[in-house]
């Protein structure tokens, strides 16, 4: 930062479909104070946006600058943010940028990332997860940063910007499945690390049989008394990991020589590391939080110099 730079903390915020987090974040990328809550952007009309962005404008008064991910900047938010297209990293990002004021608060939109991928050409989006990707991605050298969720990313960086990335529902196939779907009856619990799993990552990474067949076949395990309940979780979150891992492979040749990053919550990271090991892949983990500070801390100062 520059000699007499302006030292006040930055508000970062994530605003998805379904929640709001905030951030005020120091100048050396600690977290000072954070605000949370269940109001996604498409439960809300503009005027119940606006209220939730002065109420944060309220609570930090004294913040440089503010800004914004997700799904704010698309077609259901606030105004909607062209993707910047890969590659990109922070300089991308911050041309792309749209300043906004929402309510009586002044802040920076920030662009989703589009690609395409090597392997067939098929289109790819992604739009909130920059920010996780830009703080968790080396500044130099090959890596390769994957985001576990509801909708996994597998993205391949080169100097600190995204080259390409692939997409996995697989977080939210695995949701719909154990709570309103044909496994609902069959499974119990988020899964473990155990061997039940690691045989459904080896089952879902060889692809001897397609997803769907393998899915309707944990359910017949359960019901011909050949695997328990809690079993049948971690057995199917290895089918759909192993899944994603196959998918890597194949989208990038070099998938495993490069660092691998897993960026996110605790538990879930823990089972993608698991499956990554026993295929040989050694991994390295970073919290979504940690992640997000350090990211709006690299955009804000691509932004302001």
């Amino acid at each position: 930062m520059s000699p007499g730079a302006d030292h006040r903390p930055i508000v970062g915020i994530n605003w998805g479909s379904s929640n709001f987090r905030a951030y005020l974040i120091a100048r050396d990328g600690t977290l000072i104070d954070s605000h949370a809550e269940p109001s996604g952007v498409v439960g809300l009309d503009r005027a119940g946006m606006a209220a939730l962005v002065d109420a944060i404008g309220r609570r930090w008064p004294a913040a440089h600058a503010r800004y914004a991910s997700g799904m704010i900047g698309s077609n259901v938010g606030w105004v909607e943010v062209p993707y910047a297209e890969a590659p990109a990293g922070r300089a991308e990002l911050a041309r792309r940028a749209v300043a906004a004021t929402i309510g009586a608060v002044e802040l920076v939109i920030v662009p989703g990332i589009a690609c395409r991928h090597a392997i067939d050409d098929a289109p790819d989006v992604l739009r909130g997860e920059e920010i996780e990707i830009l703080g968790s991605a080396p500044a130099d050298g090959e890596a390769m940063i994957v985001l576990p969720g509801t909708h996994a990313k597998w993205t391949r960086v080169g100097d600190g910007r995204v080259v390409e990335f692939v997409t996995s529902m697989s977080g939210e196939i695995f949701d719909r499945l154990t709570t309103q779907g044909l496994l609902a009856s069959v499974t119990d619990g988020e899964g473990d690390a155990d061997d039940d799993f690691l045989a459904g990552v080896e089952s879902g990474r060889a692809r001897r049989m397609g997803l769907g067949s393998l899915l309707f076949g944990a359910r017949a395990r359960v019901v011909r008394g050949g695997m328990r309940k809690d079993a049948a979780a971690s057995y199917v979150r290895g089918l759909l990991i192993g899944s994603e891992i196959a998918d890597a492979r194949a989208a990038f040749p070099g998938f495993g020589d490069a660092p691998v990053t897993l960026a996110g919550n605790g538990p879930l990271s823990r089972l993608y590391a698991a499956a990554l090991d026993s295929v040989g892949v050694a991994s390295t983990q970073i919290g979504s939080q940690d992640a997000c500070l350090r990211g709006f801390l690299a955009l804000h100062e691509a932004l302001d110099g």
